[in-house]
């Protein structure tokens, strides 16, 4: 199994404007999708969709094995072929063929592997070194690729959706690992001289995106491994090399995924890389320094914009490792550290508890975290379980092997640390075994620190109680191929902590709040829709009522098919002298938008007569000067507003699956008195983007998103 690659060390840079760093890693987003040849565009934009994914029976039934392991034992994990046996199965695994026919015996549709077996494998990581010497590049397409390629082209496997986690660790140490820092490694330098992983890679992406069932997510670390400005963009290019070599093509690539079998927060609540304390950002703190993300989902959405930019195609998706990285448990942060120092608020807010973010391998404290869903964010597709839980890292002490797996000191909790991890302790669990081998004190740890917890983790006596079903589904919006839905909160014992949306019976996302909007659907067609509220212990209620919706007419008029509104609260103060949304646009439909046909408008209330006005563009990715703001005041007062902010465009257009990015925008009164925002009706209290049904969007003068007040 992999061990997940270490991080390189940073040096303090100059502080930079957020608008000039952002600038440097998007600047140059194209908005225009990538042309796809006609076998990729027959696949589905997200594979996870309506998927119904494949529970491994090895694994589930270690996990079932521990006391209290069966509430998380039926949750869908990877499987890893590490080496060239796995294809055909050992005396602890079965084999591919039967993986694929278990699934088919389950139902499922949807099966996760990981290629994981490339020469010279973790360069820069001893505890998942594989069985390929560094020139064995051959071996590695006909003994491994193509046996696996064999496999998954038989027909009696054509109903299955194989995702693909391309190579963990492999291109990323190429970027930082293998030359010119002081934590690279002779091994790095090889693997970049020869160009086996980017040969390796683009074989597998080229031979196994051929199959027409097949999806390829290429690892991309983490954020506190290529995070930093400097590592960003030219990791884009790097993927973006591998993906075009070897034959491969940027359409044999279906998404990337972020976090492989690590321990990275999917989000940091109460420390944003925005924030600053008595004047000073939190990004000049030891633990972020300087990098221009704290958290996996940012990142993924920082990443994603980079690789569309560098050719991938502008509606490519992403995936999060979320296995390891909830940090529940008591020592888990409940809100921001002292504002007394930028360290003290970091470290005292931060849930990753990790001594440092370099740390990798089976780390103390860690707890499973979010469990998989369906597009649980803006351009991710899925939160998956890459890394099957209790599944060590790498071994504590040397083992003798037939695995081709080293003995890694960053397994070793008496270990003071190297260059990767800022010489400081590894925070590793004691008594660990090889990579990819059963560790109970860890799976026992990670069911006891999960965040959302799991209920029955106890082993006795936990939640049965299921929670009420949701009520009020409402349709709020419609357009040629999606439907937005609202509902009333549902109740639970213990609390709701999400929402499964069906339609038509079959499981098409997951939500956290009461709304969702699905998308890729027909024009001029009629889906139901029920929605089900699950709890913590995985306790699942009855369906709600069903409600229908039926999809606008496409064409005519500007190429309105799919477009949204995304909103994001920039100023939390809501009784200051300025309003400040983050807006962007968000083409989910199959056409291309007229960006200059486009109004978004922001309902606010001005709270005083015969006030004037003035507005500001701070920042936007498509640039400022694109951007048009204007105030209107409405003839009659609404509930909520008298007044809107007016977003206009001077030109371009936004492709399918694009979204305009960031546009950080202000608006303040002519005499500079404060607001009240607290009844507003765009105002939201959100700090990440999210879909804004109150935020409304016209094409043309015509209502296409969002409801008026």
């Amino acid at each position: 199994m992999s061990s997940r690659g270490s991080t390189p060390p940073r040096r303090r840079r100059p502080r930079r404007t957020a608008a000039l760093a952002t600038g440097v890693l998007l600047g140059a987003l194209s908005l225009t999708a990538v042309p796809q040849t006609a076998s990729a565009a027959a696949k589905l934009d997200n594979p996870y969709v309506g998927a119904k994914p494949y529970v491994n029976p090895d694994w589930s039934a270690k996990a079932a094995a521990e006391p209290g392991g069966s509430a998380v034992a039926d949750q869908p994990t990877f499987v890893w072929l590490d080496r060239i046996a796995a294809i055909n199965g050992t005396s602890e695994a079965r084999g591919l063929k039967a993986h694929l026919d278990a699934a088919k015996a389950q139902g499922a549709n949807l099966v996760q592997l990981v290629i994981y077996d490339l020469p010279g494998r973790d360069c820069a990581a001893l505890a998942s070194n594989g069985e390929l010497g560094a020139d064995e590049l051959g071996r590695y397409e006909s003994e491994y690729i193509d046996p696996i390629a064999t496999v998954l082209a038989d027909p009696a496997y054509a109903s299955l959706r194989i995702v693909n986690l391309i190579e963990p660790d492999s291109l990323p140490n190429l970027v930082t690992n293998a030359g010119g820092t002081a934590g690279s490694t002779p091994e790095c330098a090889t693997m970049k001289a020869n160009g086996n992983y980017e040969k390796g890679v683009g074989y597998a992406l080229h031979k196994l995106g051929a199959l027409p069932n097949t999806y390829n997510y290429i690892d991309a670390g983490h954020h506190g491994w290529l995070g930093w400005d400097t590592n960003l963009v030219p990791s884009a290019q790097e993927f973006k090399k591998a993906a075009t070599t070897s034959g491969a093509t940027v359409d044999d690539v279906t998404g990337f995924i972020v976090n492989t079998a690590n321990y990275s927060p999917t989000k940091e609540p109460y420390v944003k890389i925005t924030d600053t304390v008595n004047g000073t950002t939190v990004r000049q703190s030891k633990w972020i320094d300087w990098n221009q993300y704290d958290d996996e989902t940012t990142y993924a959405q920082g990443l994603r914009s980079a690789l569309v930019s560098q050719g991938f195609a502008s509606g490519i998706g992403m995936l999060i490792d979320t296995s390891r990285n909830g940090w529940g448990g008591s020592a888990r942060p409940t809100g921001p550290g002292p504002a007394t120092s930028v360290d003290a608020y970091v470290d005292g807010g931060r849930i990753d508890r990790r001594i440092h973010a370099g740390n990798w391998c089976n780390q103390s404290g860690a707890g499973l975290g979010e469990r998989p869903a369906t597009a649980p964010d803006t351009g991710i597709d899925a939160y998956v379980w890459a890394k099957p839980p209790g599944e060590s890292d790498g071994a504590s002490k040397a083992v003798d092997n037939d695995e081709g797996k080293s003995f890694d000191r960053m397994c070793d909790p008496t270990y003071t640390g190297n260059a990767r991890n800022g010489n400081n302790p590894t925070g590793a669990l004691p008594d660990s075994p090889l990579a990819g081998h059963w560790f109970p004190a860890q799976f026992r740890q990670l069911l006891a620190n999960a965040y959302p917890p799991v209920g029955s983790s106890g082993g006795g006596g936990g939640d049965t109680q299921a929670p009420t079903a949701p009520t009020g589904v409402t349709v709020s919006a419609t357009t040629a191929d999606s439907v937005s839905l609202t509902w009333h909160a549902a109740t639970d014992n213990t609390g709701v902590t999400g929402y499964d949306v069906y339609r038509g019976g079959t499981k098409v996302g997951s939500a956290t709040g009461t709304s969702y909007t699905d998308t890729g659907l027909s024009a001029s067609t009629t889906y139901t829709y029920t929605i089900k509220a699950k709890d913590a212990a995985g306790n699942v209620s009855a369906a709600s009522t069903a409600v229908s919706a039926t999809t606008k007419t496409s064409g005519g008029g500007g190429g309105s098919t799919g477009l949204k509104a995304q909103y994001k609260n920039n100023d939390s103060a809501a009784t200051d002298n300025q309003i400040r949304p983050g807006l962007q646009l968000v083409n989910s439909g199959s056409g291309a938008v007229d960006l200059s046909k486009v109004t978004v408008r922001y309902w606010f209330t001005g709270d005083a007569a015969n006030a004037g006005y003035q507005t500001w563009c701070d920042y936007a990715q498509v640039g400022c000067s694109t951007v048009k703001t204007t105030v209107t005041a409405l003839p009659a007062a609404r509930t909520g507003a008298d007044h809107t902010l007016d977003v206009t465009f001077t030109s371009g257009s936004l492709a399918p699956g694009a979204n305009t990015g960031d546009l950080q925008l202000r608006l303040a009164k002519a005499d500079w008195s404060a607001f009240d925002e607290t009844d507003d009706y765009s105002r939201g209290t959100g700090t990440s983007y999210a879909d804004a049904l109150k935020v409304t969007v016209y094409v043309s003068g015509t209502l296409v998103w969002g409801t008026e007040p």
